[in-house]
């Protein structure tokens, strides 16, 4: 493919924004107040330095910038919630070399919020070519509540949370805008000229260069012309009504300075009514040439300059005006605008065809798009962005000088990730290599052994498929075994051989992969008897498990339960939900650990006997992850390690720095040997799942080395988090700071569902659930097999109040025939949305 992406960096929890540095560091934050740096020269991110941050109710390290001059005064500008001040801090700080000197602290602009509910603070801080300094804030306001998803206006006493005419059509509030400052050196700053308001006057701010804005998260300057885009993420309204349109996702564009309308208008001018909280009554809708804002909570003058339309703007269902944005979920978020110079061709940098486009996405949608603009910014359509970008949920991106596109990866859920990543993507301009894939069936048996080999899958990304050339050869080997695509391949000798696909194009270019077949020997096949999928276990309380092998070599394990009880291997370990290592979650994926353990030899050595002898040589873990990718013999003694290449180097470097980092004496898996025996979960720490795999090993045959079989049984804790569910329709993860583990599921309306897999429910008769709502409540149903299953249970969520005041509601449970199978929980509260949250779920005795 045109497009190459490498993952530079993985595992961060919560990253916000990224910036690059002119000497090609990267910075990046984290919301917990992290400041983090890739260096290019070593590959490797280092710990900055941290400010501490109020992180309830999505407050913490919202974003951040480096100054214009940075290469000379070293300043970094951070926008963050501190602990002892309620609202938001923008203050200037210098970096030493790679670390943050706290003391160095200037606080520039400070603005205030309320805590007392949730949300909104956007936070994008970037820096304008005329030396500018422009933020965005977000409109403090609840979303929920009596708004019932329309633009939140409720004028009654303590209601101000609910109520976005306090902040994003207030002229005389910095909350729900674009803020835009000349910063000085000594800590101050200037208003520039073209804001809108001029200083002086009344019942203003002159720092606000947009108004109306609801939640601009994401927000970009574009590098050349200074115009600002932001995605502005909308309310929640399904559809019209007499109060005003359903939500719309928006896309703006300032190229001067403007009132972008909320809460009074959306999308393209779509206006909302006035609504009349106490009498529940819908009056007159805002006119968008002269809004005026009369909220008892507006502190401004009433009159507001005319509302600007959205660029694109798109609702939850199907877009008329914009189809290509399909539907689902929304959250738009603008990047940066693409500047193509003559000088990159060759560096990997974005094609010409780019010039002039702005990059923005959707972190809900997982949709990454081109807005094609003219030469004078002016919108002329989208267009779609490459489909290969293995990104979950985009998070920010920046072109570097040379044309090449660094972007943050959030992750899978709307919490904490160990997937996220920062990735860099460039563009090959010349002929690119064919992808070379490769299958096999079988991959090991007795002599003679006939293995149907296939090429099916393998392409050339310039278009000339047909035309691509095969050969299978041995590693090691000039022979050639076949030129045919699909051959079948007869090996009558005993032996490990490495086999090789070679695919090459017209123009020269090669694409290479390999898979290990193994003559003479047939792998035994392993099955635990008990426990199994599905399970429930209790931390400090033994759990007992039974296998049988059987083995085309060697026979039965119930014929000699002896020999091969000694060559059993059991391994057991606790993962405690979300902290698995990236580079762990890839080896069990692989097949790692069908030949290593972590602290007893097996085929390979033991991962801790590896850690230990290369952990502080220098040079090691790139020696490693060649030795990996490529195979090796000799190193551990004469048996080879097969090449990987259907792995990516990167994978590799991930799976080899989690053993780099293994110490003696950390906690590792349980090892015990035997067909049956007992082994116990620790107790202590919250565990989530209880993973039991029993391994038996071969002993070759003649020529053919060791070949390993498995069987894995994963336990879970009765008491099971909303989060760790394996299937959820409509619904989403979210963070929190009261629920078990920090996240629950949440966003939740009638119909939606969750499920988890292979549950045994037969010593299980009462269901707890621990909810929250600050919206409508509801019921929760228990079905076995299907969301429309056989009944189990039925518990009530009422409205506790908050949509973190949680609640333990407890009902009996039928037992499902049979008794071991997937288990749904399914949401309802007919015709309603914002129902509940659901922090977890526990099956009792």
């Amino acid at each position: 493919m045109r497009y190459q992406v490498e993952v530079l960096a993985q595992g961060m929890p919560q990253p916000m924004e990224l910036e690059l540095a002119p000497d090609g560091r990267v910075f990046f934050i984290e919301i917990a107040g992290k400041i983090r740096i890739w260096k290019p020269d070593t590959g490797t991110m280092v710990d900055a330095g941290e400010v501490k941050v109020f992180t309830a109710l999505e407050n913490g390290l919202l974003g951040f910038a480096l100054d214009p001059r940075f290469s000379e005064n070293h300043w970094i500008y951070l926008l963050y919630s501190p602990e002892n001040f309620e609202g938001q801090h923008l203050s200037r700080f210098a970096m030493n070399g790679d670390q943050l000197d706290l003391t160095s602290e200037k606080v520039i602009l400070t603005y205030p919020e309320q805590r007392r509910e949730c949300c909104h603070h956007a936070g994008s801080v970037e820096f304008a070519p005329d030396g500018c300094l422009i933020f965005s804030t977000g409109d403090n306001t609840h979303p929920a509540g009596d708004s019932d998803g329309y633009a939140p206006m409720d004028d009654r006493e303590g209601k101000e949370p609910w109520d976005a005419q306090k902040s994003a059509s207030n002229p005389n509030d910095l909350r729900g805008k674009i803020i835009r400052i000349k910063p000085k050196a000594d800590g101050t700053y200037e208003i520039p000229p073209g804001n809108l308001f001029p200083p002086g006057t009344p019942g203003t701010r002159p720092e606000i260069y947009c108004m109306g804005c609801r939640n601009p998260w994401r927000m970009s300057v574009d590098s050349a012309t200074g115009f600002v885009y932001w995605g502005e993420v909308g309310p929640d309204a399904g559809g019209d009504n007499p109060r005003g349109p359903r939500g719309y996702d928006e896309i703006n564009q300032a190229k001067k300075a403007g009132n972008h309308g909320w809460p009074y208008f959306i999308g393209n001018n779509f206006p909302y009514a006035h609504f009349d909280h106490a009498t529940r009554s819908t009056g007159t809708l805002y006119d968008p040439a002269n809004p005026l804002n009369q909220g008892v909570n507006n502190t401004g003058r009433p009159e507001l300059p005319p509302a600007v339309p959205a660029m694109i703007y798109y609702p939850y269902g199907p877009s008329k005006e914009f189809p290509e944005m399909g539907q689902g979920g929304r959250t738009a978020c603008a990047g940066p605008v693409f500047h193509y110079q003559p000088g990159f061709d060759g560096k990997g940098s974005f094609p010409a065809y780019y010039d002039n486009c702005l990059l923005w996405w959707d972190w809900e949608r997982r949709l990454i798009k081109w807005a094609r603009l003219d030469k004078e910014g002016n919108f002329q359509g989208i267009e779609p962005f490459m489909a290969e970008l293995p990104c979950k949920r985009m998070l920010d991106a920046v072109f570097s000088p040379e044309g090449q596109l660094y972007c943050l990866d959030y992750g899978e859920t709307w919490g904490a990730n160990p997937d996220s990543k920062l990735m860099r993507v460039t563009f090959n301009h010349g002929n690119l290599p064919p992808q070379a894939v490769a299958s096999a069936s079988p991959l090991s048996g007795p002599l003679p052994l006939k293995v149907k080999f296939s090429a099916a899958g393998s392409s050339d990304p310039d278009g000339e498929t047909s035309a691509l050339r095969y050969e299978w050869k041995k590693t090691g080997s000039a022979e050639v075994l076949s030129t045919e695509a699909n051959p079948e391949i007869e090996f009558r000798e005993a032996g490990d051989f490495p086999v090789e696909l070679h695919v090459r194009d017209t123009a020269g270019g090669e694409g290479t992969t390999a898979m290990a077949i193994t003559a003479g020997n047939t792998p035994p096949v392993v099955n635990l008897e008990f426990p199994v999928n599905g399970d429930f276990f209790t931390p400090g309380q033994p759990v007992a498990w039974r296998a049988m092998v059987k083995d085309a070599e060697e026979g039965d394990s119930v014929d000699s339960p002896d020999s091969f009880g000694a060559r059993l291997l059991v391994t057991a370990v606790v993962e405690r939900g979300g902290e698995t290592a990236p580079g762990l979650a890839l080896m069990k994926s692989a097949d790692c650990f069908n030949c290593h353990a972590v602290n007893q030899k097996i085929v390979g050595p033991a991962l801790l006997d590896i850690a230990d002898k290369y952990r502080q040589v220098a040079g090691a873990l790139e020696a490693s992850v060649d030795r990996v990718q490529k195979g090796s013999t000799g190193v551990w003694g004469p048996l080879p390690m097969l090449p990987h290449g259907h792995h990516t180097r990167d994978q590799i470097h991930r799976m080899v720095s989690w053993i780099y980092g293994l110490q003696p004496g950390s906690e590792t898996p349980q090892l015990l040997r035997g067909l049956t025996g007992e082994v116990t979960p620790p107790g202590g720490a919250k565990a989530h799942r209880f993973v039991i795999d029993a391994t038996f090993t071969d002993a070759g045959n003649i020529a053919a080395g060791p070949l390993s079989g498995k069987a894995t049984a994963i336990l879970r804790t009765r008491q099971l988090e909303a989060e760790d569910n394996d299937g959820l329709t409509g619904a989403r993860v979210l963070g929190g700071s009261s629920a078990g583990g920090g996240k629950f599921v949440g966003a939740i309306d009638h119909g939606h569902s969750l499920q988890f897999a292979a549950l045994n429910l037969a010593q299980a008769s009462k269901v707890t659930c621990r909810t929250a709502s600050a919206g409508q409540g509801g019921w929760i149903e228990v079905h076995a097999a299907s969301p429309d299953g056989p009944l189990l249970a039925k518990l009530e969520a009422p409205v506790t109040g908050g949509w973190e005041t949680w609640q333990e509601t407890t009902v009996s449970l039928s037992k499902p025939e049979p008794a071991r199978g997937d288990v749904f929980m399914v949401f309802t509260n007919p015709g309603k949305g914002g129902l509940m949250n659901l922090d977890w779920i526990r099956f009792d005795p």
